[in-house]
This record gives structure tokens, C-alpha cells and sequence, in this order.
């Protein structure tokens, strides 16, 4: 997929990217300097074939009998995807998902910083969560023109989900990762990384059904295996 003169990574690789991210990084703390995609391959569970079309967009190229250089790879990986430059974030709604979402240390490693949250409940505001600010909602515009933030993350009950994503949306938020069971209706301009927890649970227990199954049809195959000793051996009795 190229767009202009650059290549640019599938949907499906982009999903791909912070997996071999955590695996290089764990690779650098042990000092390795080179990988092979068949590693990255067995380590993930796919076929080498995946891990280099991953790669190809990447200004990257392995070495035959050496693989890709660690360092190489990861500066690639974060160039491409935006992460080496930390962008800053305005996030709605602080109750227990939303505070969780405060709390997670990690959102920096990949180029995304929570400077401030807001909330309706007056209770809510005027104080800290986790190291975060919280404001009324009636200043998201304001600090938005103020600070230029382009990205909002939204953890609101469905009902009040489309009205804030608007109020977003007129304060110049152009990005929005909805964490709010419901579908928002935006201009074509906005961007929504919709992320269903009911989704991610359903195919869990599928993947669960299907892993007890499984385990089931094989425990039958094995008893299916075994001899009969209910039946008793007369053979040395003739």
C-alpha cells in the first residue's frame, strides 16, 4: 500500500507492530543485536512469510543467515508509526475505566501522553487521578484551543458518548479512541479507533468454548485408544 511516494503498512500489520515491538525490546535488554523472522515467527505464532511482508514497507532489510538489526527495526517500527514523537491527549470521562486508563504507564512508549481529563460530575473535578489534572467539561474547549490537542480519548457511558465526541469534535479534536460501547457519527475528517470491551470478551469465550472442545475430543481420543479390561482374558485358561 503506498500513499504519495511512501509505503505504508496494512491495517492488519499496524495491529502487528507493538507484538514485534515488546519482542525487540525485550531482545535489547538481553543484548541481542539481531533477529530473524522466523524467530519473531515462532514467537508469535505466525508464519515467517507474515513477519517479512510485515516488514517490507520498513526501511529495513535483513540479512540472509543474520536476520534484521534489533535497533534498526525498532527505530523503524516507532518512525512509522508516529511513536517517537510524544503526542499529547485530553481524556473524558474518570470513572473506573477512565481512572484505570489514567493509571496506565505505558500509553507514552507508544508517542501518547493523558496531560489532562475531565469530567460532568463536580465531585469528580478539581482534583488528581493518578498524576492527571481533572477538569469540569466545561473547560475541554478552552484548554484544547489553548494547548492544541488533537486527540480525545473517550470512556463516557454510550448515552452521553456522541454529545461529548461533538464537543470534541468543535474544540478541534480530529482523532478520538472510543472507549464507549457506541457508534459515533462523525465528519470524514475525524478519526475513531473504536475499542468494544463486549467485542473483545465475546470472542474470548468463544475462543474459550472452542479450547474446551478441543480438549474434551481429544481426552475421548485417548479413551478411545485404550483396551478393554473389563473384558477378562480366557486365553490362558483354553
Amino acid at each position: 500500500m503506498t500513499f504519495g511516494s511512501k509505503r505504508i503498512l496494512s491495517y492488519p500489520s499496524i495491529r502487528r507492530m507493538p507484538s514485534y515491538l515488546r519482542i525487540l525490546k525485550d531482545l535489547v535488554a538481553t543484548d541481542q543485536k539481531t533477529v530473524s523472522a522466523t524467530l519473531l515467527a515462532k514467537a508469535l505464532g505466525f508464519e515467517p512469510i507474515v513477519v517479512r511482508k510485515d516488514f517490507d514497507p520498513l526501511p529495513v532489510t535483513g540479512k540472509s543467515g543474520v536476520g534484521y538489526d534489533v535497533h534498526e527495526l525498532i527505530k523503524a517500527i516507532e518512525d512509522h508509526l508516529g511513536w517517537n514523537n510524544i503526542t499529547d491527549a485530553f481524556l473524558v470521562g474518570t470513572g473506573n475505566l477512565g481512572s484505570a486508563l489514567l493509571g496506565y504507564r505505558g500509553f507514552e512508549q507508544y508517542g501518547v501522553k493523558i496531560v489532562l481529563a475531565f469530567d460532568v460530575d463536580p465531585a469528580k473535578t478539581h482534583q488528581t487521578i493518578n498524576d492527571v489534572h481533572v477538569l469540569p467539561i466545561d473547560e475541554f474547549s478552552a484548554m484544547a484551543e489553548r494547548m492544541k490537542v488533537q486527540i480525545g480519548i473517550l470512556a463516557v457511558p454510550a448515552e452521553f458518548a456522541q454529545a461529548i465526541a461533538d464537543k470534541m469534535i468543535q474544540a478541534g479534536i480530529c482523532g478520538i479512541w472510543n472507549f464507549a460501547p457506541v457508534k459515533l457519527t462523525v465528519p470524514e475528517n475525524v478519526v475513531v479507533q473504536n475499542e468494544d470491551l463486549a467485542e473483545g470478551l465475546a470472542v474470548l469465550s468463544v475462543k474459550l468454548d472452542r479450547s474446551k472442545a478441543k480438549a474434551m475430543q481429544a481426552s475421548l481420543d485417548e479413551v478411545s485408544k485404550t483396551p478393554d479390561d473389563s473384558v477378562p482374558d480366557i486365553s490362558a485358561a483354553l
